[in-house]
Order: structure tokens, then C-alpha cells, then sequence
């Protein structure tokens, strides 16, 4: 696996990533006299992934660059990779518990606490990431997420997407649903649920211990986030077939998880600042995916990855336990229960408007480039 790269070359690299959105932030809050006026605050903020993986852990970095720019220095968020305080499983009890002010992490790591955890950031069949930002921002999704995060004294919001995902690295080749069959998968969160019902056998890894489980074969195939992490992480030099999509990552969100009394705290100024600093990182972290791994998939092409679409019957055997699985969550856990209608009519009527004019155009560019024209 690649080695974790210098923390501070690595700041000061990722800050240039987004200076653009830092110096336009600081410009709309640009108020020297009212800073002058504000106390200054140090937080920590503990993420659930390694340096190394620059762009989802440097979505981290660039809300603290994007703070210090509006604040001019005075609230300052230090970052630290998984494991540095705490491991990446315990990030949000960190938070819980005031070890740090702030995490950066995917709610669905945390799903053996309650499934809820995972609809804000990704469920299987879930929204696209235009529709989750959609959700999330103006569609009532954050009101509902705070509410249920309220019962572990933090309140989250989105911090980064990775768009839909690749569906992971196999040893062999996958042609039916019955070739899932004992698979050993590092898969996490409802995701690996619903794949331990197709007669997979889940493994929930952190980023950084993927590969030597894969080199060891102690699992039989990963999935993580898509080409450029993948190709960073070396999968394809031990598992050659790459699946495509993750029907379980539509559109991820990673949140920033904050401790509700040290939120409440904070001068209004500074919650519109870490408001505006969370959005620019949540469309940041999006844009250089988009970029990055279009050059990606390009470069494991070349290098023998062999690229298979995930055969019918394993994604309408998928859909079909998925929904079922969510009808028992509602019947156990009262905040799925809680939120998951409004979720669902949600995601449908967005499915509906989608297939209007998204996907008509996406279908036929597509098709028209494919077709050399």
C-alpha cells in the first residue's frame, strides 16, 4: 500500500486545492472590524481516512483552509488522519464524547450503532449525488439527520461526495449471482447486509488495510471509492476484475460531524463561516473526483484491468433484499422509521423528474460519443 505522505507538504499542497473558494468565501464575509472583535478558537478534527487517499481526506483540509480565510486566522481547525487520535471506527464517539470538536467520516461506518446513520451519507439504491446534495441542503434531509444525531450530542453536515462509486475488486470473475457464494468482500454498513444475503461473507476494513487483507487472501475482493483511490491503493495488481456500478454508493455524502455544545457555542459569524467552509468542500472533493478518475480508469484499462458490468441477476437480487431489509428497519429502529418515508417519496419523485430530462440527454450523448460521433 502507497506510504502515508508528509502531513505538512500535504497541507500546504491540498490548501492551494481550494484557495479559489477560500479567497471567494473570505471576500463575501470580508469584515476585518468584526474579526478583530471574535474570539480565536482551535479545534481538532479527527478524520475517518489516511492522508495518503489526498482527495477524500483532503476534504478536511480544504473547510479548515476555507475557515481560516474568513475568519482571517482566527478559528482554526487542525487536522488529523484516522488513527492519529483516534481509529477511524471510533471518530464519532470522539466527537460524542468532546476528545475532538469536529470528525470528517461516512455515517455508514457507524451502522452496528443504528442503520439511521447511513442514510445521510449512502444506502443501497439510494440518491445520485445531485439529488442527495438536493435532499440534504433543501429537501428537509439535514433537519431530519440532526434530529437523530441529536441523540448522540452531534450534528452533521455534508463535507464531500465521491458521485457513484465502482463496485469493487474481484479475484474472479463474477457471471451470475450464484458465483457471489461465499466471497469474502470488504464491503461496509447496510451495503455489506444486504451482500451477506446474497451469500457474500462482509469484512469491514478501514482504507489502509485493504490491500494487505487482499495480499494475504484473507478476502477475496474490496471495494473502496473508484478509480483514483483504487489505482492509489494498488487493487489491480492483486484482483484484475473491477465491477461497476456500487449499487450501494449512488452518491455518497461524507459528513463533518460536530459536537453539538461546542457548535452551540460558537458566534453566529463562525457558524456561517464553517457553513460556507463545509459547502466549499463538499463541492470540491466532487469536482476532483470527476477529474481524476475520468484519467484513472483510463490508466487501469492499460495496465490489464479488466472492466465488467455486475450481471442482472446480482443487482435485481440486491434491489429486492434491499427494500426488504429497509421494512425491517422500520420495524426495529424508530429513527429509520422516522425518516425513511420522507426519504423514500423523496427519492422517487426526484427518479421521476430525473428520467424526464437528465437521463434522456445523458442516454443519447452518451450513445453519440460511444458511437464515435
Amino acid at each position: 500500500m502507497t506510504n502515508a505522505i508528509d502531513r505538512r507538504g500535504f497541507l500546504s499542497k491540498t490548501a492551494l486545492t481550494g484557495a479559489g473558494a477560500a479567497a471567494a468565501a473570505a471576500t463575501a464575509f470580508s469584515a476585518p472590524a468584526v474579526a478583530q472583535e471574535l474570539p480565536s478558537i482551535r479545534w481538532r478534527l479527527t478524520s475517518g481516512f489516511p492522508n495518503n487517499l489526498d482527495t477524500i481526506y483532503g476534504g478536511a483540509v480544504v473547510a479548515a483552509q476555507t475557515l481560516s480565510a474568513i475568519t482571517q486566522g482566527k478559528f482554526q481547525i487542525q487536522v488529523f488522519q484516522a488513527g492519529e487520535i483516534v481509529p477511524g471506527p471510533q471518530a464519532i464517539d470522539a466527537v460524542q464524547n468532546n476528545t475532538v470538536e469536529i470528525a470528517h467520516t461516512c455515517g455508514y461506518y457507524f451502522t452496528g450503532k443504528d442503520p439511521t446513520f447511513a442514510i445521510g451519507s449512502a444506502i443501497p439504491f439510494g440518491l445520485n449525488s445531485r439529488l442527495q446534495n438536493a435532499w440534504l441542503y433543501h429537501g428537509g434531509g439535514n433537519e431530519a439527520y440532526d434530529e437523530f444525531l441529536s441523540a448522540y450530542n452531534i450534528i452533521g453536515r455534508p463535507g464531500g461526495a465521491t458521485g457513484a462509486q465502482m463496485g469493487g475488486w474481484f479475484r474472479k470473475e463474477i457471471k451470475s449471482l450464484a458465483d457471489l457464494k461465499g466471497v469474502k468482500m470488504r464491503i461496509a454498513g447496510v451495503a455489506g447486509e444486504v451482500m451477506s444475503r446474497l451469500g457474500v461473507v462482509p469484512q469491514q476494513l478501514p482504507g489502509g488495510d485493504i490491500y494487505p487483507a487482499l495480499e494475504r487472501g484473507t478476502i477475496d475482493a474490496a471495494e473502496w471509492v473508484g478509480p483514483y483511490d483504487d489505482e492509489k491503493l494498488g487493487f489491480y495488481q492483486i484482483a484484475p476484475y473491477y465491477y461497476y456500478p456500487a449499487y450501494w454508493e449512488g452518491g455518497l455524502t461524507i459528513h463533518f460531524y460536530i459536537n453539538k455544545g461546542e457548535w452551540e457555542k460558537l458566534p453566529d459569524f463562525y457558524k456561517a463561516a464553517l457553513e460556507a467552509s463545509f459547502k466549499a468542500a463538499n463541492i470540491n472533493m466532487q469536482s476532483l473526483y470527476d477529474v481524476k478518475n475520468k484519467t484513472a480508469i483510463r490508466s487501469l484499462v492499460g495496465k490489464g484491468t479488466q472492466l465488467r458490468p455486475l450481471p442482472r441477476d446480482v443487482l435485481d437480487a440486491a434491489y429486492k433484499t434491499a427494500f426488504e431489509l429497509y421494512a425491517e428497519y422500520g420495524s426495529k429502529h424508530p429513527a429509520w422509521a422516522k425518516i425513511y418515508p420522507a426519504w423514500k417519496q423523496f427519492r422517487d419523485e426526484g427518479f421521476e423528474w430525473f428520467r424526464v430530462a437528465e437521463y434522456t440527454y445523458d442516454s443519447y450523448v452518451f450513445a453519440a460519443q460511444a458511437a464515435g460521433r
